[in-house]
């Protein structure tokens, strides 16, 4: 950890290219982020890509829902425009080159967020190619959804697992533990309406990455309680601020 806490970048260095594409996360790791935090989703024909929504329509030039898609139509839009002229060209990324690029830009990790309900035949098509390129120590799956974080229990037990948190329930530390995971992630909201909670997570053995954190005061509060990790959109930035300190 280079740092009182890790810079995340969310969906790459995503302020200054566009969101989960090769550009941003090569701007993250330029920008000396100590992790990629990316999306997953699956094509109509069971391929794994990397885009947030479920649909196209925000962040290309196509439209239509991922599991309505065959990859060949989503590799086929501009994923790179709508941000600016410069990225035109960018193309929606397929979990392969998510795997080449960690391989190929040693000293960055990867927080991989499964979006959806997978099962654990649809697990292994993330868990088998980071397995396969020897990169187990370097990424930690996560998802909103338990089922999903069960799937990666169960076809990867070696391989560190996250449960990501929009609000916090009674259970939730029971949850982690059936779970397994090695973190919980809350999102900003949380904590600052439950600033104690990262205590009890780390008193649980458990490790904070919170998101999603843009401005310097947020960063502040960050420090101030003690997280783990802090996912942003400008790694740039908060690295800048970190030196400053």
């Amino acid at each position: 950890m280079t740092g009182p806490f890790q810079v995340v970048a969310h969906r790459g260095n995503s302020s200054v290219a566009p969101q989960n594409t090769l550009a941003a996360f090569e701007a993250a790791w330029r920008a000396g982020a100590d992790s990629i935090e990316l999306d997953v989703q699956l094509t109509a024909d069971g391929e794994v890509v990397v885009i947030h929504d479920d649909s196209l329509d925000a962040t290309t030039d196509g439209s239509g829902r991922l599991d309505a898609l065959p990859l060949a139509d989503v590799r086929a839009v501009d994923a790179g425009s709508w941000f600016a002229p410069a990225y035109a060209g960018q193309r929606v990324p397929t979990f392969a080159e998510v795997v080449d690029f960690l391989v190929t830009h040693p000293g960055i990790d990867l927080l991989l967020e499964v979006k959806g309900d997978w099962g654990p035949d649809d697990v292994r098509k993330v868990t088998e190619p980071v397995l396969r390129a020897g990169l187990t120590d370097r990424v930690i799956g996560q998802s909103f959804w338990p089922s999903t974080v069960a799937s990666l229990q169960k076809v990867a037990p070696d391989l560190r697992r996250g449960l990501l948190v929009a609000e916090t329930s009674e259970d939730l530390l029971a949850v982690c533990a059936e779970l397994g995971v090695m973190t919980c992630n809350p999102a900003g909201t949380v904590l600052l309406a439950q600033p104690g909670l990262v205590a009890e997570l780390h008193d649980a053995g458990l490790e904070v990455m919170v998101w999603t954190l843009n401005e310097p005061e947020q960063w502040a509060l960050a420090l101030e309680i003690g997280v783990d990790a802090v996912i942003t959109d400008r790694p740039d930035r908060l690295r800048g601020w970190l030196a400053g300190r």
